[in-house]
């Protein structure tokens, strides 16, 4: 087979202009864009450090995909070697794994991440084991999870600014998800008490742009903090490590970006048009997947997409034909294949057909 080499040109405003990046006083900090992948800001993001309670976010998410959120959980002697932060549930109380969830990130439970590695994992061995097989099929490369809470006393959890925002873009796919971590107040009552908990994450009542997000801290770790915001459909992560000054580095991050970038639609799922393809003149061409980047409106930069297709003798409606690249100057930012569909050929009776043609007379 043959490759066909097509470039079709996006145009956009390209002027000199620089912003400039707002800095933070974390250790490791990154701001990232969810949707693309974009780093929009980024300071030693690679750097593996103990991560202290926003470690809950995997935790949370590995029990949302258990599928056992309605399931009734009797707590038992597994949350007696819990310490810190909890929501001081007690042996014999009964309450969903989702009212659990609630009490893991809303208040930072200790209990609460025991009680759900037990009841998920079997123990806390099986969980943690769940825990680091789902950072590996994400991509987290540059994370350890040894237990469900973040404490460093045991052994601790080990990430990276970059592994965390790639860990919470993966999660805030999920609905069940977003509506916990976005959730300011959550009231509950068990077979032995009443609960309010109120979300530590101080952003959700101070920058209304505020989606979710995690807190944490340990005497080891510092202050941790994931933030997510959303506005004008740009929907952006902030994972800051070490930082004594976090809810305000992360608002100020968000402020630059929501006040410089923009998000552009690049493509979207459906038939595409190839200038000057001349092989497949009687299929359709299209592709399944929408794509959208966020970019300065004067940012110096050229893209483009660059379409490949592949000269197919045999095919059949759905076969892959080709690609189409993202193109950001030299840089593959994107790609999404390209599928194919026979156009069905129009069949008419004799009289349709007459009428056709009488009417194209005139």
């Amino acid at each position: 087979m043959r490759r066909l080499f097509c470039l079709i040109l996006i145009v956009l405003a390209v002027i000199p202009y620089s912003v400039r990046a707002f800095d933070t006083s974390a250790t490791s900090a990154i701001l990232m864009d969810m949707d693309s992948g974009r780093i929009l800001y980024s300071k030693d993001i690679h750097n593996v450090r103990t991560v202290a309670s926003i470690s809950k976010i995997m935790t949370c998410i590995v029990a949302i995909e258990s599928g056992k959120l309605d399931e009734v959980v009797t707590i038992g002697d597994e949350i007696l070697p819990a310490y810190g932060s909890g929501i001081y549930i007690r042996q014999g109380e009964q309450l969903t794994l989702l009212d659990l969830l609630y009490g893991l990130m809303l208040r930072s439970g200790n209990d609460a991440a025991l009680a759900i590695a037990n009841f998920v994992g079997g123990d806390v061995a099986g969980f943690v084991s769940m825990m680091n097989s789902k950072a590996k099929e994400i991509g987290m490369k540059e994370s350890e999870f040894n237990n469900p809470s973040g404490l460093d006393q045991d052994k601790g959890n080990y990430s990276s600014a970059y592994d965390m925002a790639i860990l919470t873009s993966y999660a805030m796919k999920n609905e069940t998800y977003r509506k916990i971590v976005g959730t300011k107040k959550y009231t509950l009552t068990t077979n032995m008490n009443s609960y309010a908990w109120y979300n530590k994450n101080r952003l959700l009542t101070s920058y209304k742009y505020t989606t979710g997000g995690k807190t944490g801290f340990t005497d080891k770790a510092r202050r941790t903090l994931v933030t997510t915001a959303s506005r004008d459909n740009l929907n952006l992560v902030v994972v800051t490590l070490n930082d004594g000054n976090d809810f305000n580095d992360h608002r100020d991050l968000y402020e630059e970006a929501f006040n410089n970038y923009f998000s552009y639609k690049i493509l979207e799922e459906g038939e595409i048009n190839v200038y000057d393809e001349n092989y497949y003149t009687n299929s359709t061409l299209y592709i399944k997947e929408k794509f959208s980047y966020p970019l300065m409106k004067s940012e110096k930069s050229n893209l483009y997409l660059k379409i490949e297709l592949n000269r197919n003798e045999h095919f059949k409606d759905g076969d892959v034909v080709g690609d189409v690249h993202v193109m950001q100057n030299d840089k593959k930012i994107f790609t999404t294949e390209v599928y194919i569909q026979e156009k069905k050929q129009e069949h008419l009776k004799w009289y349709q057909r007459f009428k056709k043609w009488w009417a194209n007379l005139w």
